[in-house]
């Protein structure tokens, strides 16, 4: 039970973290930290992967991965679609 508190807490603070990076930055510098920040929800997707993927773990944790897997997934080809229409404006024509 003392596991489980202490994880919440850690999501609740990284919530309120992420939260305030977020709105701190300027949207000029938005779209190149997004194509930067696909490396990270590379590394989640692959964590979600485990997570999803678990025979020992309980029902709740195999479809909490499946939809970390979901959302890293959509992140991930979002924010490279993004970079590459971004990069498409710098090509000449």
């Amino acid at each position: 039970m003392d596991i489980l508190i202490l994880l919440l807490a850690l999501f609740v603070l990284a919530l309120f973290l992420g939260v305030e990076l977020i709105t701190k930055v300027p949207p000029t510098l938005h779209t190149p930290l997004m194509s930067g920040t696909n490396a990270v929800s590379g590394i989640t997707l692959v964590g979600a992967l485990m997570a999803a993927g678990t025979d020992a773990s309980p029902s709740l944790v195999n479809w909490l991965g499946f939809i970390a897997v979901t959302l890293a997934t959509i992140n991930v080809v979002g924010g490279y679609l993004v970079t590459n229409r971004m990069l498409a404006m710098f090509k000449r024509k």
